[in-house]
């Protein structure tokens, strides 16, 4: 087993205009980083179209509700209930053919 604090790691990550340190579990570096430059990315979008019209709290919540619509596009297609009630009924109908020969 290995020891818990060789299981964690301090990072900095650089978001927007920010630098954020973070205790974090070693093996999820990798998508903390990508996380904060997918961040940086969309809110330096926001802030070049909307600049000076818009406040730095809305662009903030800007950026946040398209990175959480993207989560939710991606969750919804990842979603394999409608598979399993397919794979169910499939079983069924399998095990009934089965049972009746």
């Amino acid at each position: 087993m290995a020891e818990p604090n060789k299981e964690k790691l301090h990072i900095r990550l650089h978001v927007y205009d920010e630098e954020i340190k973070v205790t974090i579990n070693r093996d999820d570096e990798e998508y903390y980083r990508a996380a904060a430059k997918l961040i940086t990315d969309r809110y330096n979008a926001y802030a070049q179209a909307y600049k000076g019209r818009k406040s730095e709290h809305t662009i903030a919540l800007m950026t946040l509700i398209d990175v959480a619509l993207l989560y939710q596009k991606e969750r919804t297609n990842n979603d394999t209930s409608p598979y399993d009630d397919i794979l169910k009924r499939l079983t069924a109908e399998i095990e009934g053919a089965l049972g009746e020969g």
